[in-house]
């Protein structure tokens, strides 16, 4: 009971020191995991309050290097009030460097941005979606990813059980990777198959989406596209290389079926390249690659005026699930959020039941101050010691 109490007495003396209006930054901590075959990376900002803020910059095979970018970082934001975020947010993007872009730079900037949005939050006593404008707790939609990985043996057969079963729990929206293998005559037959099957077990009502992991040409997207399209799905992801907006344009173009993408897409600029092309309808970036909280806001409101929809892309841990999902509220074109549903158990263990679950297909974010998240860092330790950075080669053709 001494813990609890001692955490309450912490926050109640850092917001008192903090409404006098002296508050810096004290610390910046980096922390890596390695659960299963991903690499995480969590960031603890500490203040002389006693208010520290959650970040994260997990990406795939690279968070030794986000690491240091962070470090780079720290010096310029040591002794700093964590106010004034749109301040701290163009000063570490704009005035330090003109090469200032790139996943690696963007995911460290996203981390500190996340972490500064939870210490304003815990510093006003309120919860991140309500400094954003969301007026309450509204259940938030989510969908089921990565699912039917691992399945053995992958039939049709099973596919539609699966699916059946999915419906039945509850769940609205699922999607999957697209298994490589065989000829492209033969993986088309084997694809289409499997998505009739999950069609036909979960019925008309159960959305699909397919994630296509860059690995087809425009030629061949074009027939997958037209080949599924009578089985309605909601749409396809990343087709091919996201470096080709042109590309994704044609294929858009000529599909019956709304293309998604923009998880590797790090800013505004780079978004407006695909919304240009007519790449996506709808858009998925990740809220610690595309420099935080306070850039994905940016990248709604430039969709908005394109008609496009946001379905942010996630990937990662509990920090980045709940920053994502906090910051589309109020979005009035948020359509969903990806959620890896096989992970809840994992992350509510290492969040002191703090991860908020889905429930028929939504979330309903917490009504605690900041991010609303308590990190177990000894729990972190003790089950997931970090390994070494994992090596996940893209998908290729």
């Amino acid at each position: 009971m001494l813990g609890p109490l001692l955490r309450r007495r912490d926050l109640l003396a850092g917001a008192l020191f903090a409404a006098s209006g002296k508050l810096a930054i004290r610390k910046l901590t980096t922390r890596k995991h390695s659960i299963q075959n991903r690499d995480y990376l969590f960031l603890e900002m500490e203040t002389d309050a006693g208010i520290t803020g959650l970040g994260e910059g997990s990406i795939s095979g690279r968070v030794e290097i986000v690491e240091k970018a962070i470090e780079w970082f720290t010096p310029f934001l040591t002794g700093k009030d964590p106010a004034g975020i749109e301040d701290h947010w163009n000063r570490n993007y704009y005035e330090f460097s003109r090469y200032r872009d790139g996943s690696v730079l963007m995911t460290a900037l996203a981390a500190v941005d996340i972490a500064l949005w939870d210490i304003a939050g815990k510093r006003l006593g309120e919860p991140v979606w309500r400094l954003l404008g969301s007026s309450s707790p509204k259940p938030m939609r989510v969908y089921y990813s990565h699912w039917s990985q691992g399945l053995e043996p992958r039939t049709p057969e099973r596919l539609a059980e699966l699916a059946a079963q999915t419906r039945a729990a509850g769940w609205t929206c699922l999607k999957w990777v697209l298994p490589k293998g065989g000829t492209e005559a033969e993986r088309l037959r084997r694809l289409v198959a499997e998505v009739e099957a999950v069609r036909k077990g979960g019925g008309p009502d159960l959305e699909i989406g397919l994630e296509m992991w860059e690995t087809f040409t425009v030629r061949s997207a074009i027939d997958f596209a037209n080949a599924v399209g009578p089985f309605r799905p909601l749409f396809i992801e990343e087709p091919t290389w996201r470096e080709m907006p042109q590309a994704l344009g044609e294929i858009a173009a000529k599909s019956p079926v709304a293309l998604a993408g923009g998880e590797g897409l790090v800013s505004r600029y780079e978004f407006k390249h695909l919304l240009d092309a007519k790449g996506a309808r709808i858009l998925q970036p990740d809220v610690i690659h595309c420099g935080g909280i306070t850039e994905i806001r940016k990248i709604a409101s430039l969709g908005e005026v394109y008609g496009a929809e946001m379905a942010p892309h996630m990937y990662y841990g509990p920090i980045a699930h709940v920053a994502s999902l906090q910051s589309m509220a109020g979005v009035r074109s948020f359509l969903m959020q990806e959620w890896d549903a096989g992970m809840e158990s994992t992350f509510s263990g290492i969040t002191r039941g703090t991860f908020p679950v889905a429930r028929n297909g939504q979330v309903t974010l917490p009504d605690k101050p900041g991010l609303g998240l308590e990190m177990d860092w000894a729990e972190l330790d003790r089950r997931f010691p970090y390994r070494s950075q994992s090596l996940r080669p893209p998908g290729g053709r």
